[in-house]
């Protein structure tokens, strides 16, 4: 992990891709700059998922019954996954 990526917040870091996918949107980018953005633009939203697979894991353990077991939650994201 980049020095940059360790002081880098997940709010930040969503903030700069929201930013990075309105400059590719707008189309008033050079193809050079727009592939600069998009290389920038998959850094960000992989430190992104790799920050969420954190938390996930992090709620999953904070979860766990004394068996070892882990009580799964319902949550939005996983209710609206094609279950209709």
């Amino acid at each position: 992990m980049s020095e940059t990526e360790k002081k880098l917040s997940f709010e930040k870091a969503l903030e700069e891709l929201e930013e990075v996918v309105a400059k590719i949107e707008d189309g008033s980018l050079s193809l050079n700059d727009c592939l600069k953005e998009y290389e920038k633009g998959i850094k960000l939203a992989t430190f992104c998922a790799a920050e969420l697979k954190n938390a996930r894991e992090k709620i999953e353990k904070l979860q766990a019954k004394n068996d070892g077991t882990i009580e799964a939650l319902e949550t939005e994201i996983s209710a609206g996954r094609g279950e209709e």
